[in-house]
């Protein structure tokens, strides 16, 4: 089957931000991504809305960091401002060391992008067909890339696909070859917009465990933003949460897990008189007592010598304990704890 490729009126196809490759050199020692002060509203007067207020961050070359928050964070201007389809207010945004202002065909040449509820590959064509177009717009050979396509489609199980019509495809299918479509660019960092949307569990995790391999084969920087925590623990060095348009948390993983190690101790006894129950209330007023038939289950957060203090007052009240727990906070807990439990 021939088909023609894609040109720029085909709006119904597709509408992803793409750029050639420039060869001016980036300054080596330089962030693969800066952002200072970036600043972008919409409207004016009483019902103008800051959707970002004053961010700034770097990302290191060959990292993946995840860019959170709720609906309304702001986090999708903030990644439109630094692919150049939102015009920010003010700041400025620095890409391989290239100012994307003064030079923002040399800037954004470098940047590639997966944005969710865009169509992000052009559905006429096949799987290898929009590798090759990809490439070849971002200032690829496509010839010469042509071993390394192969091997994406092997490392996202697409190989079977290749041939394929991408508009016959399922809807996983079509979010991986998206990303392969990425991937198959010349670009150095790439922004990944809800990855695993759509995927069963078997393609989510291999996406997740080939992405770090590429990444650290290609030193790709990458830019993740998905509400699956799981996905952000498993494949990002580092976070960036934004909450009402600003920064409100910017920490490796284990640093933002960390901070809130606040221990949470649940214990399950039985043989508990009612008397007993109301003393252990006003013993420990932090913690949350339920009674269940003659069960009482006790939920403390505290420290280690306010569970064993809880544990001797059991034992005291000569208490059956049927089970202990003890919960750490995850990823989904930590980021709604910073956000107040936003909409997810």
């Amino acid at each position: 089957m021939t088909t023609e490729p894609p040109t720029a009126v085909d709006a119904d196809e597709g509408d992803r931000p793409r750029g050639s490759r420039d060869a001016e050199s980036a300054t080596e020692a330089s962030p693969a991504l800066v952002v200072d002060g970036l600043t972008k509203r919409f409207g004016s007067g009483d019902d103008a809305v800051t959707a970002v207020d004053d961010v700034s961050f770097a990302i290191d070359s060959g990292s993946v960091v995840g860019l959170l928050g709720p609906n309304g964070a702001g986090k999708t201007t903030a990644i439109k401002s630094i692919l150049g389809l939102v015009v920010p207010d003010s700041g400025s945004v620095s890409i391989d060391g290239i100012d994307a202002r003064e030079s923002p065909h040399a800037a954004h040449g470098r940047v590639d992008a997966m944005l969710e509820g865009a169509r992000n590959d052009y559905w006429r064509l096949t799987v290898r067909e929009n590798l090759r177009y990809f490439a070849s717009i971002s200032g690829a050979d496509p010839s010469a890339a042509s071993d390394r396509h192969e091997e994406l489609l092997e490392q996202l199980d697409l190989a079977a696909q290749g041939d394929e019509v991408v508009r016959n495809l399922s809807r996983g299918m079509k979010q991986k070859v998206s990303l392969a479509s990425v991937l198959a660019s010349d670009a150095s960092v790439v922004f990944l917009d809800e990855p695993t949307l759509g995927l069963d569990i078997e393609s989510s995790l291999t996406l997740r465990s080939e992405l770090r391999r590429i990444v650290a084969e290609r030193e790709l920087t990458v830019i993740v933003s998905s509400h699956d925590m799981s996905v952000i623990e498993d494949v990002c060095d580092r976070v960036i949460v934004m909450q009402d348009g600003r920064v409100v948390a910017d920490e490796t993983v284990s640093e933002l897990l960390d901070s809130f190690e606040t221990q949470e101790y649940r214990i399950v006894a039985r043989g508990l008189e009612g008397t007993a129950v109301a003393a252990i209330r006003e013993a420990f007023p932090d913690a949350d007592v339920t009674e269940t038939g003659d069960r009482v289950r006790v939920t403390l957060p505290a420290t280690s010598s306010e569970f064993y203090r809880l544990v001797a007052r059991l034992e005291a009240e000569n208490a059956r304990i049927d089970s202990v727990d003890s919960g750490t906070p995850d990823m989904e807990a930590a980021f709604l704890e910073l956000t107040g439990g936003g909409d997810r």
